[in-house]
């Protein structure tokens, strides 16, 4: 079998069923090529299930400090492992075949299948169906990334999990380890320690989620050790011994020390790998360490031929990739005659980053460090939780808000949270920056009371020395 498209998606994650729709939408008879689950690892078995996760965790925590919001709780609060992964896999699947209403709605073709670039605009399709011939005017590849393995000790499944063996349990661990402390292998450490497992955290750098704010990973260190889980900074992973019952690991701490600890399990959060490999990209786009390398429109160096999402450069985020699939569709149409398109490049100092841990991690544009490294005079301005009305409602004062201006011009440069619902706020500096808005803006901006997001315009103002309620 063959087929002819104007354009086809090889993959179908937060970054190629977004392309392909926008496609659709702009009247282009389009294709998608997806070789597991419609949805991709992000909807399947990354940012969507983990947070059906961790929402579990969150009214678990609730529950077992019922008593702090002046309730009475008859009895233990206990977690059900397969009930919490079925709602899980529950949400995932819900989800997954609303992507696929969505590829009818859109009237665009799914080949399910192992998909392999024959040239910049062909490829063959592998499938139950045996294999398709497809060609077209453009090919998008969207084929995402997965788990980097330890290379002295790959995961199993038993003992030595991925965040995608986290997802789906055998057991619940007694004794957890966490190799890697970005935000999936923070988002993990403080799930299970919400389920009441003793959970250690190793980070080979000097500081926890290390992409953060120097601040907010102080404060967050701070925070989950207080809650129970251990954390290892400038420490390594020097070896791992995988038994039938546990994992003995040797771990290096920051003064050269090495200790044998046992655990149950463990959780390799270590990074990403791209899915390129085999896909016959190699000769037709420049690759840097596997990930292909594009231009501000998702161009590789071939004519005909993109790429967006985890499978080039980061930040491998969905939303990221979602807006380069945006990005692309429209470079696409405009380059096929539709003037009446006007793609714009990502702006990457304007793309957020959330940690749902708890208390939850967000951020946007420049820490204060590198503002400074960047050459800039800052006004930096903080706001603490507990200086905010709603916060201290909620039973939930711990946290704070930084904003990063530039002194020159009032340029809103950067913002990092730690808190509880910070991962919704950020959106309010991330418009901002998009928006190229100035702290004169903010300061003029009416907040509504009583609100968490007060503690945004106070932050703004404590960069000028008009902080009111703190």
């Amino acid at each position: 079998m063959s087929a002819t498209y104007d354009v086809i998606v090889l993959g179908s994650g937060p970054g190629g069923y977004v392309a392909a729709i926008r496609c659709a939408q702009l009247g282009l008879k389009t294709a998608i090529v997806e070789r597991e689950n419609l949805g991709g690892i992000c909807l399947n078995w990354g940012c969507i299930p983990t947070k059906a996760l961790l929402r579990s965790a969150e009214i678990k925590h609730y529950m077992d400090h019922a008593a702090s919001y002046g309730l009475k709780v008859a009895g233990s609060i206990e977690a059900d492992l397969d009930a919490i992964v079925k709602r899980s896999r529950g949400v995932a699947k819900q989800l997954n075949q609303g992507i696929g209403h969505l590829m009818k709605k859109n009237k665009i073709t799914v080949h399910m299948g192992e998909g392999t670039l024959t040239g910049p605009t062909s490829l063959t399709v592998k499938g139950d169906k045996g294999e398709e011939k497809l060609t077209a005017k453009h090919v998008i590849v969207a084929t995402g990334a997965r788990a980097r393995d330890l290379p002295f000790a790959p995961a199993d499944g038993k003992r030595v999990w991925t965040y995608r063996h986290a997802m789906v349990p055998p057991e619940m661990p007694k004794k957890l380890l966490v190799i890697g402390s970005g935000a999936i292998g923070i988002e993990f450490a403080s799930f299970y320690n919400d389920m009441g497992v003793d959970v250690t955290v190793v980070e080979m750098l000097d500081r926890i989620v290390p992409v953060e704010d120097a601040d907010v990973s102080t404060f967050l260190e701070k925070s989950l050790k207080k809650q129970g889980i251990g954390i290892m900074t400038g420490a390594g992973v020097e070896d791992l011994k995988v038994g039938a019952s546990g994992v003995t690991a040797k771990i290096k701490d920051k003064a050269g020390k090495v200790e044998t600890t046992e655990f149950s399990h463990v959780i390799v959060a270590i990074g990403i790998v791209p899915n390129t490999e085999n896909i016959g990209i190699d000769k037709l786009a420049d690759m840097d360490r596997g990930f292909i390398q594009i231009d501000p429109y998702c161009r590789t160096k071939t004519k005909g031929l993109w790429a967006i999402g985890d499978c080039t450069p980061g930040p491998w985020l969905a939303h990221k990739a979602s807006h380069e699939g945006v990005t692309c569709a429209e470079a696409i149409a405009q380059e096929l005659g539709n003037k009446d398109v006007h793609p714009h490049p990502l702006n990457r100092d304007a793309i957020p980053g959330c940690t749902y841990c708890h208390p939850q991690v967000a951020s946007v544009g420049l820490t204060e460090a590198k503002a400074k490294d960047a050459g800039y005079e800052v006004r930096v301005g903080n706001f603490p939780f507990i200086g905010n009305g709603k916060a201290i409602a909620l039973g939930e004062a711990e946290g704070f808000i930084k904003t990063v201006f530039d002194a020159k011009t009032g340029e809103l440069l950067g913002a990092h949270m730690v808190g509880a619902e910070v991962t919704e706020l950020i959106q309010g500096y991330t418009v901002g920056k998009t928006l190229e808005t100035t702290e004169a803006e903010l300061m003029q901006t009416v907040f509504p009371h009583p609100t968490l997001s007060e503690m945004m315009h106070e932050s703004v103002l404590d960069a000028y020395g008009r902080a009111i309620h703190f």
